[in-house]
């Protein structure tokens, strides 16, 4: 994957797939000491300790569809490329977290690419669900929940044409404020 906003896209729906009701997307960039923490976690069915540290395998996936699964190893790797590291916390029943730690001064530090894009894309697509975004860039900090707005919408659906605008341009808006 040639930017970190389509892992995220890849995680974010290993949670659908998992059954959370929340997804919670997290950046927290530190540009003085240029570090990058990117965190997908849910409430979703959750792994075993196995399947913990099967997961980073390529060859291992729970999908029936294909016999590989690449969305984590490669996040794994873009992490260790720049020096940093790929963590997952799970616990059956109760979720999952993935967290991967990035030297964005590194040199092979992918480019982030258009989280705004990637997020307005997962709440369209899963209406049904919940997506609480957090962008930190130092003290700065632009924050998206899905719940807010679906307690103002009341009957209107999240994904209709006009919330849908309303979304990406708040996002746009927000990535661009940071």
């Amino acid at each position: 994957m040639q930017e970190l906003s389509l892992n995220v896209l890849d995680i974010a729906q290993n949670s659908v797939r998992a059954g959370a009701s929340l997804v919670r997307i997290t950046l927290d960039e530190d540009r003085e000491k240029e570090t990058l923490m990117i965190s997908v976690a849910d409430d979703g069915c959750g792994m075993t300790e196995e399947q913990v540290k099967s997961v980073t395998n390529p060859f291992f996936t729970t999908r029936t569809t294909r016999k590989v699964g690449l969305g984590i190893p490669f996040f794994k790797m873009a992490a260790e490329a720049t020096g940093g590291s790929l963590t997952i916390h799970s616990t059956p029943g109760k979720g999952t977290e993935t967290r991967a730690f990035f030297h964005t001064g590194h040199i092979d530090m992918l480019p982030v690419g258009n989280m705004a894009e990637t997020v307005e894309m997962l709440i369209t697509m899963n209406p049904d669900m919940d997506f609480l975004y957090v962008h930190s860039v130092g003290n700065e900090q632009f924050t998206l929940d899905t719940r807010e707005i679906k307690a103002v919408l009341e009957d209107v659906p999240i994904n209709s044409p006009e919330v849908a605008s309303f979304i990406k341009e708040t996002l746009a808006e927000g990535e661009a404020a940071l």
